[in-house]
């Protein structure tokens, strides 16, 4: 079974809708059953990781981006908890630090750029700076060390012209960007932080913070449709998963990025004549040993 993950895709040149995206499973599905999909899928993951290794011409930056407690984390260590260390690099960017503000927003996001074979993953990323910096004008002030009035529509024009052309150009060089929000509603989070606050061992992935953040929830969602509006590309598209169960958006993450593999035309080397006849020397010598 396959889901049909081009629902989840935000159209390129479309005006995005929240409303449109559901938070909930879009099948019929039983989460034991969607378990068994899932394993399936990792397993080809982990083939397709070991082929973009070694084929050594391409990487893929995969982008996660949501509300508190949509489940970012447990997503990565589910879908990815398969994957060769060696070839994976994840990334949390939290608060930018005095040597990242004295650069431009995409610097540090840069640095962090997956090398050719391998496969980046970013929780957050340069969208914050279009996200909750848009939400709090203060924070984009600061780091563009702007006046408060110069935080303006033709500001926020700029930076989402600076994303697509980040992303455009990684795409040029051979990497492959791939943008996932974990659509959760309000009344999923509230459940999720009452959890987090009644359970004494989850209680330190709560802070009285994540309640003022969630206050701006409105806010949020606009900052988030005018983020996929204007940077959801054909070449780096942005997909809104339902996440209301981890499940389900494990799942559907996992089948995108398995897609998007196979379609990278991916091969092992193929050695030239000379390194063939090496090693059929190697062979012949290894045989003729006595031990």
């Amino acid at each position: 079974m396959r889901i049909d993950t081009d629902a989840f895709k935000a159209e390129a040149g479309r005006k995005i809708d929240l409303k449109d995206f559901s938070t909930k499973p879009t099948v019929n599905l039983e989460k034991e059953e969607s378990l068994e999909l899932l394993n399936h899928l990792k397993r080809e993951l982990s083939e397709l990781q070991e082929k973009l290794y070694a084929d050594d011409r391409k990487s893929l930056l995969i982008i996660f981006q949501a509300m508190d407690a949509a489940g970012k984390d447990s997503a990565i260590k589910h879908v990815m908890s398969g994957l060769n260390p060696q070839g994976c690099q994840v990334y949390s960017f939290k608060q930018p630090t005095s040597e990242e503000l004295d650069h431009d927003f995409l610097w540090r996001h840069y640095k962090a750029l997956p090398e050719r074979g391998r496969i980046g993953i970013h929780n957050r990323s340069h969208y914050e700076n279009v996200l909750i910096c848009k939400v709090h004008p203060k924070f984009a002030a600061n780091e563009s060390h702007l006046p408060l009035a110069e935080i303006n529509e033709a500001f926020w024009e700029s930076r989402y012209n600076s994303i697509r052309n980040f992303e455009e150009h990684l795409t040029a060089n051979g990497t492959v960007v791939l943008k996932f929000f974990l659509n959760i509603s309000k009344k999923e989070q509230k459940e999720r932080f009452l959890k987090r606050i009644e359970d004494p061992a989850k209680n330190w992935k709560f802070s009285a913070g994540d309640i003022v953040e969630r206050e701006q929830w409105e806010k949020y969602m606009q900052a988030y449709e005018d983020a996929f509006s204007k940077t959801s590309t054909d070449s780096s598209p942005w997909y809104i998963i339902p996440a209301d169960k981890k499940w389900f958006g494990r799942l559907a993450i996992c089948q995108i990025i398995v897609d998007k593999l196979q379609s990278m035309n991916l091969n092992f080397p193929v050695l030239p004549p000379d390194e063939v006849a090496a090693l059929e020397e190697s062979k012949r010598q290894l045989l003729s040993e006595d031990k």
